[in-house]
């Protein structure tokens, strides 16, 4: 692979970049400075390094993010902050994107990566990959909820959806809700057919990965290798 299209993949800076780096002198292969960046190297088998700071290559990233109230997952508005813009510049020159969406005052867990293939297979219906969210309504569930949610409830507009898990607190007002789909305005429209409303929503858990207690609102990381394995397993 060509030093420049490396760097350029890594998000550490423009091909035309590295050639002006390479050219000071600032890009060594082995520990031997390279002048040319469009060099090609086997980065598995060459150390790379780049200004000082040691280059290691991956195909593709993985990012877990605590999203914030008042960020889209989506580029459909551009009034309100997407949710990359709370990476730094190096990952979002990486052109990550969200492995689902999650509405602007829905908060928790998001997985971000530019590897397509893998997002669209974890979204695909017929990998029922789980997804699990806390939240709470304005009035108390009525009985006989849990059960009519495991059978799959029927929408306003006649969608019928599948099985889902539903756990309710002492005050039947706050919960989980466990799904293996993931339609537009899911939750909200479930509990809407209980004649209530959805007050908070978080999600918590997407594949069996849980959301980073340690991750304030607004805060990323990227994912372990287990939690990779994990996400490829179910793709």
């Amino acid at each position: 692979m060509r030093i420049d299209k490396l760097l350029s993949e890594l998000g550490i800076c423009t091909r035309r970049e590295a050639a002006k780096v390479a050219k000071a002198g600032g890009i060594h292969v082995d520990g031997t400075p390279e002048r040319d960046a469009s060099r090609h190297i086997d980065p598995d088998k060459s150390q790379l390094t780049f200004m000082g700071r040691e280059v290691t290559y991956q195909k593709y990233t993985y990012v877990m993010l605590n999203k914030p109230e008042g960020y889209v997952s989506a580029t459909d508005d551009k009034s309100l902050p997407y949710v990359t813009e709370l990476l730094p510049d190096e990952l979002r020159r990486r052109e990550l994107f969200p492995v689902g969406r999650l509405d602007r005052d829905t908060v928790g867990l998001m997985i971000l990566t530019n590897n397509g293939q893998l997002a669209h297979s974890l979204l695909s219906p017929k990998h029922h990959v789980k997804k699990e969210y806390r939240f709470t309504s304005a009035e108390p569930l009525d009985k006989g909820a849990e059960t009519d949610f495991e059978r799959g409830i029927t929408l306003a507009d006649g969608y019928e959806c599948k099985p889902a898990e539903l756990y309710l607190d002492e005050t039947r007002r706050a919960g989980r809700i466990v799904l293996t789909e993931g339609k537009y305005h899911q939750i909200k429209r479930m509990i809407a057919s209980r004649s209530n409303r959805v007050t908070s929503l978080e999600r918590i858990s997407f594949g069996g990965i849980l959301l980073d207690s340690a991750l304030s609102r607004g805060e990323w990381r990227y994912l372990t290798k287990e939690e990779i394995e994990a996400l490829e397993s179910q793709g």
